[in-house]
């Protein structure tokens, strides 16, 4: 008997059955630029072999002008089929299906070729779309129809044309980019001729046999998006067309609403799939923060979709699906929708990973193989860096011994799991714990090692972290003032009004920490639409709410200050950055940089700026935050390389660069894979 019978069970599409009710959703990895045909292949077969029913690929484009960037992958030559069969051979060899992605960006693409309904430039990109006249609009939709005809010459099982997120057939659906008065704009009825056109001829193109997955927007989550009664009528008109299965696409990429990032609640939008369920008649999927077997059940078992799309959490774990079949849920490397190593390497250009698993994407480079020679190996601190060194080690075969002088595994981590927004470390944490449990580690918690404690060991890995760097302000002694660890860690009193000295990422965390009161609108869905204008497209057009965004009240006066210059979180993660900025906006944190630090009262901070320490103002407090940065806790090493020992030092106490988790778990693997 199954915990988890909906998400398990199989799903006939007629012409074929899916194992289960799981897709891995389309991630755009880069790896398909590498044009490493055999790690593109590794990567989804691995994939396949944990038993998802179907992948997605990340986006094809279609031409030249519809590629998401110049360069971007597709399929255009005889060479292209040849190399892609390389990747639906070992995907079908390890038991699954794949549909290829096809992608026309559209006006989002960057690329001064770009094109679109009308003239229309995005906020997300420099280049003005050129408008399609009636012959350009005819090449696109041929060119689409010939990529879904190679997609099957490939060894595809499908395709899924993607027409969510903005991108170009999202843009000639609404009148916010669709400014036509041709047969291709105006009414709705004309707005949706273009993707129906396309379905119908990819399905004249491939026969029945094949599947067609349309992925629409179903909350549009910009001005003048689409309607509910527009989407039901696009669905509708879709099925008729030929698709075999509908995705769900949330939000355009231009949207000012989070969508995917760790604050958004779990399953937050399977509400909007759900409303479509019965409306057609071929399969449903639903998307968004689903990242446990638990979560998807659930969503199922509602009867939200008729099949649920994750991606990121095959970057965490390509065994998902098989591990939760096996009862064995709690070993799934959890998804924490950080964003760190996905989209923010995509949209930087560099090639995507994952925080948590570090071979994802890497599977041909980073191989985690049985030790040739067993050793016995100290790691010396349980955060992010030692605990993956440690279980990379132990899985290895070495004879792992891993110290920490707290009582708790978990080092930073559990600072970081208190922020409002940022609970999926709790499950980050917990699966650490877990995998210790279940490895051969003899783990000492509460001992501070010693030289005398490492002597005699093979190898000994240091990942001792950081500590406060101190910023020497005149007062900062007082009874007043407090560092981000009395904080996060320890629950020291606050008061009423705030100061926190230094805006980087745990400024910001802290920030958020104390301006939030109450319980989290991560753990609240509704409250959380309504703090971010969130509305039904039954009722809101494109689900913006006429009066927009509500916010919370927030519980302390905070302001969050800074020495440089510079936008307060500008070196905030790429993606995510702007969510974190809005936030605190939100919660009425007052933002101050080009500030200079001149002394702690008892009233609060005094501050000045420029050179000359010009304007000398005092911001009243009645307690003030240390958050400026941190140093490397070397002590241990320092000790060690003096007696002559060779250490590995990795983590914070290699480089004292915020609470980088993304390159202390990476380090920590990397290392132990090589030992």
């Amino acid at each position: 008997m199954t915990a988890y019978p909906h998400f398990l069970a199989p799903l006939d599409l007629g012409f074929t059955t899916l194992k289960n009710r799981v897709l891995m959703g389309s991630m755009h990895t880069g790896l398909e630029e590498t044009r490493d045909w055999e790690r593109v292949a590794t990567f989804y077969g691995e994939r396949a072999a944990g038993d998802v029913a179907l992948i997605v690929t990340g986006g094809m484009a279609p031409n030249r002008e519809g590629g998401v960037f110049p360069g971007a992958a597709g399929l255009f030559t005889e060479q292209d089929i040849a190399n892609h069969r390389i990747v639906t051979d070992r995907v079908h060899e390890n038991g699954g299906k794949i549909a290829m992605q096809i992608l026309h960006a559209g006006r989002y693409a960057y690329s001064p070729e770009c094109v679109s309904a009308s003239p229309v430039k995005s906020p997300i990109s420099p280049f003005p779309p050129k408008e399609l006249d009636e012959e350009g609009i005819e090449k696109q939709i041929s060119d689409i129809v010939t990529a879904a005809a190679r997609a099957k010459q490939a060894g595809y099982d499908g395709v899924e044309v993607m027409g969510s997120e903005g991108y170009f057939l999202n843009q000639f659906l609404v009148t916010h980019t669709n400014k036509r008065t041709d047969r291709w704009g105006g009414p709705y009825e004309n707005r949706m001729r273009l993707p129906v056109e396309v379905v119908r001829r990819c399905r004249e193109a491939v026969g029945p046999d094949f599947i067609i997955i349309y992925r629409l927007s179903m909350i549009d989550l910009v001005p003048n998006g689409s309607t509910w009664e527009e989407v039901v009528q696009l669905a509708k008109a879709i099925e008729a067309a030929g698709a075999t299965i509908i995705n769900t696409g949330i939000g355009w990429h231009e949207a000012r609403i989070p969508t995917i990032a760790t604050s958004v609640p779990r399953r937050a939008f399977t509400w909007v799939t759900k409303k479509l369920i019965g409306e057609v008649s071929i399969p449903v999927i639903t998307s968004n923060r689903i990242n446990t077997p638990e979560v998807a059940e659930d969503v199922l078992a509602e009867g939200c979709a008729d099949m649920v799309s994750m991606a990121r959490p095959f970057l965490a774990d390509a065994d998902f699906v098989r591990k939760a079949a096996e009862g064995r849920g709690d070993e799934i490397a959890p998804c924490i929708a950080c964003n760190q190593a996905c989209l923010d390497h995509t949209f930087s250009g560099k090639l995507t990973s994952c925080l948590v698993n570090p071979r994802a994407c890497h599977e041909t480079e980073l191989k985690i193989e049985p030790a040739v020679e067993v050793k016995s190996i100290a790691v010396v601190g349980a955060g992010p860096a030692g605990l993956s060194a440690a279980l990379t080690a132990a899985e290895r075969g070495h004879k792992v011994v891993l110290f920490d002088k707290a009582k708790a595994l978990g080092g930073q981590l559990n600072m970081a799991k208190r922020v409002p927004g940022k609970e999926e470390f709790h499950g980050l944490v917990d699966w650490f714990r877990t995998m210790v449990e279940r490895s051969t580690i003899e783990l000492r918690l509460g001992e501070e090692a010693t030289a005398e404690d490492l002597g005699g060991f093979d190898e000994v890995i240091l990942a001792t972290g950081v500590r406060p760097r101190d910023p020497e302000i005149p007062g900062q002694d007082g009874a007043n003032v407090l560092s981000y660890i009395d904080v996060l860690r320890d629950g020291a009193d606050v008061g009423k009004s705030v100061a926190i000295v230094g805006a980087g990422g745990i400024g910001f965390d802290v920030a958020q920490f104390l301006a939030h009161a109450g319980e989290s609108p991560t753990e609240n869905p509704e409250a959380w639409r309504e703090i971010w204008g969130v509305g039904d497209p039954s009722e809101d057009r494109g689900g913006l709410v006429p009066e927009g965004p509500q916010p919370e009240q927030a519980a302390r006066k905070v302001t969050l200050l800074q020495r440089k210059s510079e936008k307060l979180g500008k070196r905030l993660g790429k993606t995510t950055g702007w969510i974190h900025r809005a936030e605190l906006k939100m919660l009425g944190v007052e933002m101050r940089g080009g500030v200079n630090y001149e002394r702690i009262e008892a009233g609060g901070i005094l501050v000045s700026s420029g050179e000359g320490h010009e304007n000398p103002t005092l911001i009243e407090a009645d307690t003030i935050v240390l958050c400026a940065g941190q140093v490397s806790e070397r002590s241990l090493a320092n000790t060690l390389e003096a007696a002559g020992c060779k250490v590995h030092v990795i983590g914070g106490a290699d480089v004292a660069a915020e609470l980088d988790a993304k390159r202390a778990i990476n380090q920590g693997v990397r290392l132990s894979a090589a030992l």
